[in-house]
């Protein structure tokens, strides 16, 4: 994004696991802006992607982290310390639920079910700032990706739209008591963007059509939208801005129903 310059700043990006990942979307132009960048994977198997992305990215620091797992965000934010002393920027890009949990009714989702997509796709954002607290430097930001099933019922979304609502309460209540500390913050929630994260959606493809005739653009939006909005709510352009969930889908939220050509 024209006029941000971050240089000097550092960034952790928690969640990428390939090049079309909403993080990657974000991580790229803060790090376009000037940004250090730090990245957190879940797995080995995510390594090897996640090395070729940042190949080109010289001083990057990748991170094996489990955020279910206490000692392993503990690691990582200790050696963040050690090696930089501050953060500036968190992205939170992590989410999962069970796929049965996705395909039927939300009636018939299992306690064990919708334990696990609260832990990951909601608690683990308290987690990660309470982790970050101390590195945060005044002015940092968080943001986090949500999407509009937390607020309106989109079929098949299920347990994924309850930690959604349950993230979005999280960032509110995450603002008021990191802004006295000039922290601030925010989630993005997006609009339907093809990634593999998505394509496990159930009728996902269907649903990608559907918004993209609905909303008031008449498209769907783009990775590198999501991307500036992203570098713009870290940036001191944002400074004002905190507890809030921003659109960034076309201005398909808005629309109540469709009637079609008039």
């Amino acid at each position: 994004m024209v006029g941000i310059d971050l240089t000097g700043k550092r960034a952790l990006v928690m969640g990428v696991a390939n090049a079309r990942s909403l993080g990657w979307a974000i991580a790229q132009q803060l790090r376009a802006a000037g940004a250090q960048l730090a990245f957190s994977y879940q797995g080995e198997r995510l390594r090897g992607d996640l090395e070729k992305l940042t190949a080109d990215l010289p001083g990057s620091r990748l991170y094996d982290c489990d955020v279910t797992h206490a000692g392993e965000l503990e690691r990582m934010f200790s050696d963040l310390r050690a090696e930089w002393g501050s953060l500036d920027a968190v992205v939170h890009a992590i989410a999962f639920a069970p796929r049965a949990a996705m395909e039927g009714r939300y009636l018939d989702t299992t306690r064990e079910d919708w334990l696990t997509a609260l832990e990951i796709s909601a608690y683990s954002l308290v987690a990660v700032a309470r982790g970050a607290e101390p590195l945060l430097a005044p002015g940092a930001g968080i943001v986090t990706l949500t999407y509009y099933a937390a607020e309106k019922v989109v079929p098949r979304y299920n347990v994924m739209a309850i930690a959604k609502s349950a993230l979005e309460a999280s960032v509110r209540y995450l603002a008021y008591e990191l802004g006295r500390r000039e922290v601030r913050v925010n989630a993005i929630s997006a609009g339907p963007v093809r990634t593999v994260a998505a394509r496990s959606i159930p009728g996902f493809m269907k649903m990608y059509n559907k918004v993209g005739g609905i909303a008031p653009l008449g498209r769907n939006v783009t990775h590198e939208e999501v991307g500036n909005l992203g570098l713009f709510l870290l940036s001191p352009l944002a400074a004002g801005i905190t507890g809030e969930t921003v659109y960034v889908d076309a201005g398909y939220h808005v629309m109540g129903m469709e009637l079609g050509e008039e």
